[in-house]
């Protein structure tokens, strides 16, 4: 199954790796006339985040080799736990935000403002419509391969770091106090990116860009309800976790939703924010002030709960080894 789950892993991303590379090399494939991905001045910055995102689809492969072969067994717990939480930060919100986007698309929901009840036809439109399916749908695989192979990887070298029940921590513990006060100051830091996304998601236009407020329409707002939904699931699993709120859950939910929370919240919060560097400065696509502050926070919120999770799995294994 592994090497079923791996060979499947490294397939969905050939198409995506295949269409980068060919923008790269100046192919127009599936970018119609009239895109701006056209303009010449913008070809400069379409090469430097095409290079970034190809080096990050070809770390997939690198995971998936990780997984699944002896001497990924060998590898320090950090070298292989941050790129996978970037993994799962980045591919998650598409899992489920792309799914809901084609049911609304399905329903009739207009998924821009200025294209009716699709992405839009060949002339104008940013990418053609068959990219989307292509990228996306690799994602999604990507996703559940990769997530797969993690939680067999996961099992087999750290079971019993993650298994059990909440009321199966100790009661207290040298580092709880700040397991306690990091919860606290995480979810209340998560506070105010929450009510942005919130606000975008409900219709407001406030803080936005000038063609990011012109282009909203089902799209959007799945994607802002989707930034909500993984900023309470942060929230929800340190809160957890800290205070052993339902002690007859499992251990791995609260994790689970940490994990995954934190990772959607601060990668991308800074894959916005470099795609927002890249924008012309003055620009109606250059992020406002408001938009700049919310990444940045959704940033520190997923660091500041990723080193509370290193903490928490240090002291786990430290407590096993003694016992």
């Amino acid at each position: 199954m592994r090497k079923a789950l791996r060979a499947i892993a490294i397939a969905a991303c050939l198409p995506y790796i295949g269409l980068k590379a060919a923008w790269i090399a100046g192919s127009h494939l599936g970018i119609p006339e009239g895109s701006e991905l056209r303009e010449p001045g913008e070809r400069t910055a379409m090469i430097a985040v095409n290079a970034v995102s190809v080096v990050m689809d070809a770390a997939v492969v690198v995971l998936a080799l990780l997984l699944t072969r002896p001497w990924g067994r060998r590898v320090p717990a950090w070298l292989l736990a941050l790129p996978v939480w970037c993994a799962c930060g980045l591919l998650a919100p598409i899992m489920t935000g792309f799914p809901a986007q084609l049911a609304a698309g399905a329903l009739g929901f207009p998924q821009t403002a200025d294209q009716g009840g699709g992405r839009g036809g060949e002339h104008g439109a940013f990418l053609a419509d068959w990219v989307f399916g292509v990228v996306y749908g690799g994602f999604i695989v990507q996703g559940l391969a990769l997530g797969a192979l993690f939680v067999l990887y996961a099992r087999d070298r750290w079971g019993g770091l993650w298994r059990g029940r909440l009321a199966d921590l100790p009661a207290d513990g040298p580092t709880r106090p700040a397991q306690r006060l990091t919860a606290v100051v995480a979810s209340v830091l998560v506070l105010p990116p929450t009510a942005v996304h919130l606000l975008w998601a409900g219709g407001s236009a406030a803080g936005l860009s000038e063609a990011r407020a012109a282009e909203r329409g089902s799209d959007f707002y799945i994607v802002e309800a989707g930034y909500v939904l993984f900023a309470l699931a942060t929230a929800a699993g340190v809160l957890m976790l800290a205070f052993r709120a339902g002690r007859r859950v499992p251990l791995s939910l609260p994790l689970a939703l940490a994990w995954v929370g934190s990772g959607a919240l601060a990668c991308w919060g800074g894959w916005l924010t470099l795609a927002g560097l890249t924008a012309e400065e003055g620009g109606d696509r250059a992020p406002t002030g408001l938009m700049n502050v919310t990444y940045a926070v959704q940033m520190i919120v997923g660091l500041l709960v990723l080193v509370a999770g290193a903490y928490f799995f240090s002291e786990r294994a430290a407590a096993r080894r003694e016992a």
